[in-house]
């Protein structure tokens, strides 16, 4: 589709257009109602995929799951009735990854879709080659790493810190040839793809790490992948692609290895050694046949010999040996030698004239070599030639077409990635950059960076290059990271980055240059900006709800003081003096009085817990068996009642506010008390202990116990699980000790067993004298 921005002098014809859209790699479909009216191969292919079947021209939501055609339909409906462009995310059959619909009109009532998966390519592409073991580098034209999967890092023993140059590698890391030559830079495939613009395949190398001396190889083949600027033979990058061949190659060497070892066996064990006349016929003892062929010298003797050749090779060695004898040159052919056990066996024979001082032949000298090993050693070889030649043909064929669709991947990256020359101009710009920024491709090359796209801050203040960390990195040959930063659009307006530059470098190991690559945030700026107003409206609404939760309390208590003043004079005034009814209602009047009260001053002192730690200063060191005994000494009459008993083993001391700490004790061990079985004197005993840099409070009680269900209601306010005629109390005290907990950074939890008792566990700061 065209972009909106191009000037119709460079808009293609609506056929030209189909063409380029049917040469895209995503899916582009053209709508028209409920009609899907034409659709690009690689709509057809994804999405016949993933239907099972063949597409073809009808109803085009029936291609889609039912809520994404949903979604489609809706938006094709908006753009259909007169929206420029609409973008939705949409869920595809067969992809885990979400993919971008976008919509637009065709100018015809039509609508075009285009369906692009927002997975990373970069990822998709090295997950890719990651998953078949295949390593990957990706180089710029001064031969500097840019990029390296996981599988080419593993395969070269190099981290990509280590190929970029940010650290150094082992010293002793090489690269060597078949032969075992180390190989200097200049002779590597890379750099020949670099200078001569032309692939360079199937390159075999052994890559030696750095490590123990004497060290076997890993051997890989090499592939090397020249991406030139589009318009010219110049070439920017280079895309190499490599697999380990290490298993393959030491297959070789075993095979060579194993023939070299058979041949040897063969001229040690097998060899018939003979001798003839001048003539040519065989002359005295010859031993070696006779125990091979088995052979008489009546029988061999003369031209007798050639009894025990196969009848089918006997006219052609009798006419090779004639040959020789009367020219007197090396006799050598093979035949089949009958064995004494009746076998033929494949025989090369040779034989050499052994000549006078005059030049006159004094005998014939000559070998018989049993080619039987040999032949099967041959054909062995031939056999796992074959097979590694339809190996290396395969992986080949996946090599090839994963650098296609590598190289597709990177080019279709949704970051942005442009990389800059020494003086700060751009050398390579993906589409992404180009889209973000608003720029072509061509008119980002060759300009100054920064003064085209970062010449302002986001406030709209100069940006000296001086102060770019950019321009920094590309001085210092230092790489940087910016979280929140500004590129400038081609329409004038800021576009919120986040960016890392990576130095580069060249065969001297001086700054060349640098890759950025950057990402427009302004999505999560927006996300960052709500949430934070939505936390600023969180604490202002709490500290209302204190602030009325105080007042409301402290203004409740003077009509209640007034109204427990009167109704305890009228009890005191008409006590006996009216019916029993009378008196009992007065009653009633003075306790509701006295509950109310208490409910408040329990309201009262949950607010203040909040309002600044309850005291308004700095917490200070607070010794707890020092607090326990006041909270002792407030228990007293508790104690005395129930018969009870409190003790405690805490010689730790805390960070926090001693008033609160004593009122949290207090309760606790008051609770424990209270709330005792009945006919059961109550035991209460405190414990402490520190860990890491807190101190664990334990208070044990062998009380009523709590139900499960019930361990966090109880820490709830007005919460009461038994009868106020049984066990007093407004349900505020567990509340209260809680809130006490969190404001000194602390926290507050119960276990229980119904009958048996409870145990809080209280964690509060540990405070420690500094040395």
């Amino acid at each position: 589709m065209p972009c909106a921005d191009e000037a119709p002098a460079t808009r293609v014809s609506a056929g030209g257009a189909l063409a380029l859209l049917a040469a895209l790699p995503d899916p582009v479909l053209r709508l028209r109602g409920q009609h899907l009216v034409w659709l690009n191969p690689a709509a057809r292919e994804r999405l016949g995929e993933a239907g099972g079947g063949e597409v073809g021209l009808g109803d085009w939501q029936a291609l889609f799951p039912p809520d994404t055609a949903a979604l489609l339909a809706e938006a094709a409906a908006q753009v259909a009735g007169g929206a420029a462009e609409l973008r939705r995310s949409v869920g595809l059959p067969g992809s885990l990854a979400p993919a971008l619909a976008t919509l637009t009109p065709d100018g015809e009532g039509g609508v075009w879709l285009h369906l692009r998966d927002t997975r990373h390519p970069l990822e998709v592409a090295e997950e890719l080659l990651d998953g078949l073991g295949l390593g990957l580098l990706v180089q710029g034209a001064d031969g500097r790493v840019l990029q390296a999967n996981a599988a080419g890092q593993r395969l070269l023993d190099l981290s990509l810190a280590q190929m970029t140059g940010e650290v150094p590698a082992q010293a002793d890391w090489h690269v060597v040839s078949v032969t075992g030559e180390r190989l200097a830079p200049e002779a590597l495939p890379t750099r020949a793809a670099l200078q001569t613009g032309e692939a360079q395949r199937d390159v075999l190398l052994g890559v030696v790490p750095g490590g123990p001396a004497g060290e076997e190889p890993r051997w890989l083949s090499v592939t090397a992948l020249p991406r030139p600027i589009p318009g010219t033979r110049q070439v920017k990058q280079v895309v190499t692609v490599f697999a380990d061949v290490t298993p393959e190659q030491r297959l070789r060497r075993e095979l060579e290895r194993s023939e070299r070892r058979y041949r040897s066996l063969v001229e040690a064990t097998t060899q018939i050694v003979w001798t003839t006349t001048p003539a040519g016929e065989l002359l005295g003892p010859q031993p070696g046949w006779t125990a091979f062929t088995g052979q008489t010298p009546q029988e061999y003797s003369g031209a007798g010999w050639v009894t025990a050749l196969h009848p089918d090779d006997r006219a052609g060695a009798r006419a090779a040996w004639q040959r020789a004898v009367e020219g007197g040159t090396p006799y050598e052919t093979e035949y089949r030698l009958r064995r004494a056990d009746g076998v033929y066996v494949p025989m090369l024979a040779r034989g050499v004239a052994v000549r006078e001082e005059s030049g006159q032949v004094r005998e014939w000298v000559g070998i018989n070599q049993d080619l039987s090993a040999v032949k099967a050693a041959e054909a062995r070889l031939r056999e796992l030639n074959a097979r590694l030649e339809e190996r290396v043909e395969e992986r080949t064929r996946e090599l090839a077409e994963l650098t296609r669709f590598s190289t597709l991947l990177l080019t279709s990256a949704g970051e942005g990635i442009f990389g800059l020359d020494r003086q700060g101009r751009t050398t390579f710009a993906n589409p992404a950059a180009a889209q973000l920024l608003g720029y072509s491709v061509e008119r980002l090359i060759g300009a100054h960076q920064h003064s085209l796209i970062h010449h302002h801050r986001a406030d709209g203040t100069s940006f000296p290059v001086e102060e770019c960390p950019i321009y920094q990195t590309l001085r210092d040959g230092q790489p940087r990271r910016s979280e929140e930063d500004v590129f400038w659009h081609a329409a004038g307006h800021p576009v919120p980055v986040a960016y890392v530059v990576t130095p580069t470098h060249d065969a001297a190991g001086e700054v060349s240059g640098a890759v950025v690559m950057f990402q427009d945030i302004g999505e999560r700026q927006r996300a960052r900006a709500e949430l934070e107003a939505a936390v600023r409206d969180l604490k202002r609404s709490n500290a209302e709800l204190e602030q009325f939760a105080y007042v409301a309390s402290h203004d409740l208590q003077e009509p209640l003081r007034t109204l427990g003043s009167y109704a305890e004079l009228l009890a005191r005034r008409y006590q006996g003096q009216l019916d029993d009814r009378a008196d009992q209602y007065l009653r009633f009047m003075v306790e509701a009085v006295e509950r109310m009260r208490g409910l408040i001053q329990d309201l009262l002192g949950f607010a203040r817990v909040g309002r600044a730690g309850g005291t308004g200063t700095a917490p200070i060191p607070v010794p707890l068996d020092g607090a326990l005994r006041q909270a002792q000494s407030n228990v007293r009459a508790l104690l005395e009642a129930t018969g009870g008993d409190l003790d405690w083993e805490t010689p730790q001391t805390v960070l926090g506010h001693p008033g609160l700490l004593v009122q949290l004790l207090t309760n606790l061990v008051g609770n424990g008390l209270k709330f005792h079985r009945p006919g059961v004197a109550p035991q209460v005993r405190v414990t402490a202990a520190e860990e890491g840099g807190e101190v664990v409070i334990r208070v044990a009680d062998n009380g009523i116990g709590i139900a499960p269900e019930y361990h966090e209601r109880v820490f709830a306010i007005f919460q009461r699980l038994n009868p106020r005629e049984t066990y007093p109390g407004n349900g505020m005290g567990l509340a209260i000790c809680r809130k006490i907990a969190e404001a000194h950074g602390g926290r507050l939890t119960l276990t229980s067993t119904p009958g048996e008792g409870t145990t809080f566990e209280l964690r509060l700061p540990l405070w420690r004298e500094s040395a």
